[in-house]
């Protein structure tokens, strides 16, 4: 994964992350976003950052 896809993701206050096995809904202020993720994707929530992970580095 490139550096820009390693790096962690902040999550600003006032928004709300809840994660599934193949989703991710992001909920703030501004509205709702639900996206599906593509297979092998994962992402893992702590505290108050995102880190998405795959199971390789193969392209």
């Amino acid at each position: 994964m490139s550096r820009i896809g390693k790096a962690p993701i902040t999550v600003p206050s006032g928004v709300e992350v809840k994660t599934s096995a193949n989703s991710i809904t992001v909920k703030g202020p501004k509205g709702s976003l639900t996206r599906e993720l593509v297979g092998g994707i994962s992402v893992r929530q702590e505290e108050n950052t995102l880190l998405v992970e795959r199971p390789n580095d193969e392209r």
